[in-house]
C-alpha cells in the first residue's frame, strides 16, 4: 500500500519520523512520503528507519503558498532535501511562521487569553529545521486553560474569520511549483477539494504542475472522481494519501485509511526522470 501524505513531529505531527515509519509499516504501508510543512528536517531519520523496516520513504514536503490571502498547499516529491535554494526558501517560510505565531499571541493577549509565545517557540528555536504552525498555538491555548480542546481553539479563535486569526504571508503557488522543480522534485496540488479553488489549476498547470492529490481523507467519492477527471483533462498525474498527523483534529486521517493505487503511483513516478536536473 502507498501513502504519499504523512506528517511527523518535524512540523505538526504527533510522532517522530521513525515512529511514523514504524506505524506505517504496522498498518501495511510499503511506500510512503514524509511531507512535513515547510521543512525537510524529518526526512533523513525517516529514510533510515525505512531502510531498517523495509519501507520505501520518499523525500517530500508540503509547502504553504498564499493566494488571495488563503492557504494553498503544494506537495513536493522526490526532492533533493539538501538543495541550497530549497533550504534558503524554507528558512524564509519558517521565519514567516514564527512571526505569525507571535502576532497571534499578541491578539490572544488582547482578548484576555495570553499564551507564552517564547516557551511555545523554544523547541523550534532549539531545532531550527522544525516548522511551527497554528496547531502549536491551539495546544498552548489548551495548556493555558483558555479552551477545552485543540478543535475549540481553532473554531473559536484561530481559524479564518476568528478574532486571533492572522493571515499567512508567503510565496505564490506558482513560485512554490518552481521551487520544488528547482530541487528536482514533482509538484502536486494538495487536497484541492478542501481549498475549492479549481480556478487556479489551469494557472498552475501552465507553471508546470505535475499532479493533483485526488485521494485524501477529506475528499468525498465525488471529489476523487472530480480530480481524477480534471487531472486527465490537463495531462496531470494523480497523487494521494491520508494526511496523517496523529492528532484528534484529523480523525479520518488514519494510517492505511487512504492509499494511492499502484497504477497511479507508477504513472506519477514515470515523471521523475523528466523532472530531475539534466532530465529530458
Amino acid at each position: 500500500m502507498i501513502d504519499l501524505h504523512l506528517h511527523t513531529s518535524a512540523s505538526d505531527g504527533d510522532y517522530s519520523p521513525p515512529e511514523v515509519v514504524t506505524r506505517a509499516r504496522q498498518a501495511g504501508l510499503r511506500t510512503i512520503a514524509i511531507t512535513d510543512h515547510d521543512t525537510v528536517a524529518g526526512i533523513a531519520q525517516a529514510q533510515r528507519a525505512g531502510s531498517d523496516l523495509g519501507a520505501e520513504v520518499i523525500a517530500g514536503i508540503e509547502v504553504t503558498a498564499v493566494h488571495e490571502q488563503r492557504d494553498v498547499h503544494v506537495l513536493g516529491y522526490f526532492i533533493d532535501p539538501m538543495c541550497e535554494a530549497l533550504l534558503d526558501f524554507l528558512t524564509r517560510q519558517r521565519l514567516n511562521r514564527v512571526e505569525r505565531v507571535r502576532e497571534m499571541a499578541v491578539r490572544l493577549a488582547e482578548l484576555g487569553m495570553p499564551i507564552d509565545a517564547d516557551a511555545l517557540l523554544a523547541p523550534f528555536t532549539l531545532q531550527p529545521g522544525r516548522s511551527v504552525g497554528r496547531p502549536a498555538v491551539a495546544r498552548a491555548l489548551v495548556d493555558a486553560g483558555h479552551v477545552p480542546t485543540v478543535s475549540a481553539a481553532f473554531d473559536a479563535l484561530i481559524s479564518a474569520g476568528r478574532p486571533a486569526f492572522v493571515p499567512r504571508r508567503g510565496a505564490s503557488p506558482t513560485e512554490v511549483v518552481a521551487v520544488i522543480h528547482g530541487a528536482g522534485g514533482l509538484a502536486s496540488l494538495a487536497h484541492p477539494g478542501l481549498i475549492r479553488r479549481d480556478d487556479i489549476i489551469p494557472r498552475l498547470v501552465a507553471a508546470g504542475l505535475d499532479a493533483l492529490e485526488a485521494f485524501h481523507s477529506d475528499h468525498s467519492p465525488d471529489d476523487v472522481v472530480r480530480y481524477r477527471t480534471m487531472a486527465a483533462q490537463h495531462a496531470l498525474a494523480v497523487t494521494g494519501g491520508s494526511d496523517f498527523h496523529g492528532d484528534s483534529r484529523h480523525p479520518r486521517a488514519t494510517l492505511g485509511s487512504v492509499t494511492l493505487p499502484q497504477d497511479e503511483f507508477e504513472r506519477f513516478f514515470s515523471r521523475v526522470a523528466a523532472r530531475q536536473p539534466g532530465g529530458m
